[in-house]
């Protein structure tokens, strides 16, 4: 019987189906002896060589190799299996290591290979190129149209299926992580991020996460985009900022900050005037009759212990107010737009440090690059030491400069995602019709900072920008 698994990695015997066959014919007493052409061939992992001529030397099966002509029964045969088992291992690390080092010289040199086949909204047509289903690419606008609108990925989920957009698989229930995952990744903006993980090893051949062990090489403009870069910076500003408001337990910590809502704008946004921390909603029950109330969640978690006087508001007295002081801008509005727009500027964009741009910096990258080779070329002849400082001076200045480029491409995806951000509040200003009569939660993400409760009939509405309204509250005092 000849068993051959064809085109099947040695360094794993789990994922070799022959081989695994042969060992269980073995155990059922079906095979006398094993003959292998060589111990590369029988396995390339030493632990796993070892272990399997060990349980059949117990089972009484002879594996004979006959590149190294070794009998595995006989006494002086596991030194020298040792010895060829890590040799075997030692080859395939090495071809491991070569096939990875031409990978990363491939992503060096901008050479992406990207699977389209289970990215969502994109196929391949009959030349191998990406191209764009404009059905699911109107879903991916959708998705990120909602999200930095305020709603939750949750949210999103029960919409789609609300409407019965079918996934990738046709299905009709959609996965948050999908979703998510549709958000973050790169390339519906037409951008490739390549080696966000990598092998550990060619033996456990586990995926890692690259969070920085290696370096990542971003190709922009690889492929017709879906969103444009500027909403796609700005959904990764939203889910920083969204994260950034998260507790580590359930409960509050004194001053702690309370997890993201969607579905009210409130609750990352009014703040206790006495102890720092954000308000919770609660409904209350009186006289039969439910309504909203905003309580201070040191309060509802602590009772007095660290808040004694925040008081409690009716919801519908709370959100009058505040359409109060956007009215009361609202009305000005022609003046203060550019008061707006220059403060969240100075807000949002940090003033640049200097004039330098990247290709500026590319430009110096490959005149050192240029230096390089010429003085590689003329140390050939065994100069190599006597040019020492000058090779690591030019790599030196490499480092930084690509370390400068770095910084600088981060920089210019957050102004980005800033200039969206003051695109959006600056479009309510200017479109806006007369005085706000309905309360909106997505009116109140764009406009408001952080709304600060003073006392039970008076809060600070705080504008993105910096302008800040003091409102009366009306209606009862509530205990």
């Amino acid at each position: 019987m000849t068993l051959a698994d064809e085109g099947i990695t040695g360094t794993s015997a789990q994922k070799r189906p022959e081989f695994q066959r042969m060992i269980r014919r073995c155990r059922q007493k079906k095979i006398d002896l094993v003959l292998v052409k060589s111990i590369s061939r029988f396995a390339r992992n030493t632990v796993d060589c070892l272990n399997y001529i060990r349980a059949l030397r117990t089972l009484g099966i002879a594996v004979i190799f006959e590149k190294e002509n070794i009998n595995t029964l006989e006494t002086d045969s596991e030194m020298l299996i040792t010895m060829m088992g890590a040799f075997a291992q030692a080859e395939s690390e090495s071809m491991s290591a070569n096939i990875v080092w031409g990978k990363r010289q491939a992503m060096r040199e901008g050479k992406a290979n990207v699977q389209y086949q289970h990215l969502y909204a994109y196929e391949l047509d009959e030349s191998g190129n990406p191209r764009i289903i404009p059905e699911q690419a109107a879903v991916v606008r959708q998705i990120y149209d909602r999200f930095i609108a305020g709603h939750s990925v949750r949210m999103i989920k029960k919409l789609l299926e609300q409407q019965g957009v079918p996934t990738a698989k046709g299905g009709d229930v959609w996965s948050e992580s999908v979703i998510r995952s549709i958000l973050k990744n790169e390339k519906y903006c037409g951008d490739v991020l390549m080696q966000k993980t990598y092998t550990q090893d060619c033996i456990s051949k586990k995926q890692i996460r690259n969070v920085g062990q290696l370096p990542m090489y971003l190709m922009r403009d690889h492929h017709e985009s879906i969103i444009s870069r500027d909403r796609f910076n700005q959904a990764q500003a939203e889910f920083a900022r969204r994260n950034a408001g998260r507790a580590p337990t359930r409960k509050l910590a004194p001053t702690g900050r309370s997890c993201y809502s969607a579905k009210y704008a409130l609750t990352e946004r009014l703040v206790c005037g006495e102890c720092g921390t954000l308000y919770r909603r609660c409904v209350w029950v009186k006289r039969g009759q439910k309504f909203a109330v905003w309580r201070c969640a040191s309060r509802i978690d602590y009772g007095t212990k660290y808040c004694h006087d925040s008081p409690t508001l009716r919801e519908a007295s709370l959100q009058a107010a505040i359409l109060a002081a956007i009215n009361s801008v609202m009305s000005q509005r022609e003046a203060l737009v550019g008061q707006i727009e220059e403060s969240m500027r100075m807000e949002l964009i940090p003033f640049p440090g200097g004039t330098v741009s990247v290709s500026d910096i590319d430009r110096q990258l490959e005149e050192l690059d240029g230096e390089f080779q010429a003085l590689f070329a003329d140390s050939k002849d065994g100069g190599f030491m006597q040019h020492a400082e000058e090779f690591k001076r030019i790599s030196d200045d490499m480092a930084a400069l690509k370390e400068q480029k770095a910084s600088l491409l981060e920089q210019q995806n957050s102004d980005s995602a800033a200039n969206g951000r003051i695109k959006s509040a600056l479009d309510i200003l200017n479109t806006g019709s007369g005085a706000f009569t309905e309360w909106s939660e997505t009116l109140v993400r764009q406009l408001v900072d952080t709304v600060k409760v003073l006392s039970a009939d008076r809060i600070r509405v705080c504008l993105r920008g910096g302008i800040e309204i003091e409102q009366t509250l009306g209606g009862e005092e509530l205990q």
